[in-house]
C-alpha cells in the first residue's frame, strides 16, 4: 500500500491544493482522521502546504508522532509544481524545535518543524525510492532510543552511558590484535565447533523460526529468533514456542544485554556471537552492535566477536546461515556508523547494509583483510 500511496500522490503533482489532495488520498486509501494525521494500518500521513520542498512550519507534536512511530510516518509537502514526500519517524528527526524547553526522557513535550526532518541519513536520501531501506533502518531503533538522542540534541542533556576508555592497561594492544585473533579463530577447530553448535540449534527449531519470521515487528521478530536459538532457559523457550503456535499474550522475556546473544568459552578463546536475521526478500538493514561494548570486549586478550547470519528465504522454503567475524571484509565495507547519533556520550551503534548481508549469506566466506580491519578499528577509536 505504501508504494501505491507514493505513486498516487506523485500522479497528483501540480494539483497545488492541500485540501483537495488530502480528500483524494483519504478516499483512495480509506484513511482514518486523527486531528491533523490520517492513517491506515500500513502508514500515517500529514499534509503540509509550502512553496517549495523546503518546509519550516510546525508539523506535529512528538507525543502525537509516538502513536504512529511503528509504521511509516510520511509528511507530504504540497507545493505548486510538485508534491514532496519525506519519512518523518523519530529516526529521521534531528531535534525538537517548538515549545520543547521541558522535553525530558520522562516528559514528552514539544513539536518538530519541517526543517527538523533529516533529508539524508548516512548517505541515503530521504526520498520515496529509499523508503523501504530507510524504514528498515528505523525499525531497528526504538522510540526510547530516539527519544534519548532527541532530548540531547534539543536541550543538551547528556544521556547515561560513557565512551569506553582505551588508554588503560593493554586495552589498545588487545583491540588492535583483534583482527589476528579473529583470523586465527576462523582457521581453528573451535570455529567449526561453534558453527556446528549454532547450526544444530537453528535446524532444531527451523519450523519455529519460519513462523517467527512472519512477525512484522522487527524488534520482536529478532528477539524471538535470538532466544529460540541462544536462550538458556527451556521454560522460557517453550513459552515462546507456544506463543508462536497459538498466539495470545506475548510472553515477557529478556535476552542478554551484553555484546552478543550467545557466549562460548574455549581454552584459547572467549567468543561472543551476535545473531542477525535477514528476510531475503525484504530491503531490511539489520542493526549492528554497540561500538563501545565491542571495544570493551575486544580489549580483553582472548576475545573474538562473531556474527551469525540467518537468511530466511520464503520462496525456496530454506534457511541459510553464515558465521563470520565482525572484520569480514564485505561486512566492514558495508557497516555504517550511524552519524545521526553523533554527540551522544558514546561512539554510537552500527547498521549493516541489507544487500551486502544477503550477498554474504549466499556467496561469501569468513575472509578477513587485515589492513581493512585495522583501518576500521582506527576509524571507530577516533570517534
Amino acid at each position: 500500500m505504501l508504494s501505491d500511496l507514493v505513486r498516487f500522490i506523485e500522479h497528483q503533482d501540480g494539483i497545488n491544493n492541500k485540501t483537495t489532495l488530502t480528500a483524494m488520498v483519504c478516499e483512495r486509501f480509506a484513511c482514518v482522521k486523527d486531528r491533523s494525521v490520517f492513517y491506515t494500518r500500513e502508514f500515517a500521513i500529514r499534509f503540509c502546504k509550502a512553496n517549495s520542498a523546503t518546509l519550516s512550519n510546525t508539523v506535529l507534536s512528538l507525543s502525537a508522532l509516538q502513536k504512529y512511530d511503528d509504521i511509516p510516518f510520511i509528511v507530504c509537502i504540497s507545493a505548486p509544481q510538485k508534491n514532496y514526500l519525506l519519512l518523518a519517524n523519530t529516526t529521521f528527526l534531528s531535534k525538537i524545535s517548538h515549545s520543547s524547553q521541558t522535553l525530558r526522557i520522562d516528559n514528552i513535550k514539544g513539536s518538530f518543524n519541517g526543517s527538523d526532518i533529516i533529508r539524508q541519513l548516512d548517505g541515503i536520501a530521504n526520498a520515496p525510492e529509499n523508503f523501504d531501506v530507510l524504514f528498515g533502518i528505523h525499525q531497528n531503533n526504538t522510540f526510547e532510543e530516539n527519544l534519548i538522542r532527541l532530548v540531547y540534541n534539543t536541550n543538551g542533556i547528556v544521556p547515561t552511558g560513557r565512551k569506553f576508555d582505551v588508554s588503560a592497561g593493554k586495552h589498545l594492544e588487545h583491540i588492535m590484535n583483534a583482527p589476528k585473533r579473529a583470523a586465527d579463530f576462523g582457521a581453528s577447530a573451535d570455529y567449526v565447533d561453534l558453527l556446528n553448535d549454532l547450526n544444530e540449534r537453528t535446524n532444531k527449531y527451523e519450523n519455529e523460526i519460519f513462523v517467527a519470521a512472519l512477525i512484522e515487528d522487527v524488534k520482536i521478530r529478532g528477539e524471538i529468533i535470538e532466544y529460540i536459538i541462544s536462550g538458556d532457559d527451556e521454560k522460557k523457550r517453550q513459552k515462546i514456542i507456544d506463543y508462536l503456535k497459538t498466539g495470545g499474550v506475548y510472553p515477557a522475556f529478556s535476552n542478554r544485554h551484553l555484546l552478543g546473544d550467545y557466549a562460548k568459552h574455549y581454552p584459547n578463546y572467549y567468543t561472543e556471537t551476535d545473531i542477525k536475521t535477514k528476510i531475503m526478500i525484504l530491503s531490511s538493514a539489520p542493526k549492528g552492535y554497540n561500538l563501545d561494548k565491542m571495544l570493551e570486549f575486544l580489549a580483553q586478550h582472548n576475545t573474538v566477536f562473531m556474527i551469525f547470519l540467518i537468511g530466511i528465504d520464503y520462496e525456496q522454503k530454506s534457511i541459510k546461515t553464515k558465521l563470520i567475524s565482525l572484520f569480514q571484509k564485505t561486512l566492514i565495507d558495508n557497516t555504517v556508523i550511524q552519524a545521526h547519533w553523533a554527540g551522544r556520550n558514546s561512539r554510537g551503534v552500527t547498521q549493516f547494509n541489507g544487500e551486502a548481508v544477503k550477498r554474504i549469506i549466499l556467496n561469501e566466506e569468513n575472509k578477513i583483510n587485515h589492513e581493512s580491519a585495522i583501518e576500521f578499528l582506527n576509524r571507530i577509536l577516533a570517534l
